[in-house]
């Protein structure tokens, strides 16, 4: 998940907590964009998971793979999750915010 991806899914999350605040119910177009930046953004994770898995094992095989390749593919995958990680502990928050809301 790149960072323009992620900042793109947080200006989103943003605007639906606002949503939220004001008690106005999100359109379906909204939820659906929603839906598929994260699902983009979850399928990202886990291609570059995936690549990082198929560098090492062919690193370790002794197939011609640099080892700053695998490092680099290592911090890649490592810095989507975090990323993706923190994006679920904000849907989290909010979803718990809203929970709290008294109607």
């Amino acid at each position: 998940m790149n960072p323009i991806q992620l900042n793109k899914a947080l200006q989103e999350m943003q605007a639906l907590a606002k949503q939220a605040q004001s008690a106005q119910a999100p359109t379906e177009p909204a939820k659906t964009e929603f839906a598929a930046t994260l699902k983009q953004a979850v399928g990202e994770v886990n291609r570059l998971q995936g690549e990082s898995t198929a560098k090492s094992d062919a690193f370790l095989r002794g197939e011609p793979v640099s080892l700053t390749e695998v490092m680099v593919a290592q911090q890649k995958a490592r810095v989507a999750f975090e990323a993706t990680k923190q994006v679920r502990n904000r849907l989290l928050e909010a979803y718990q915010e809203i929970s709290r809301m008294q109607v």
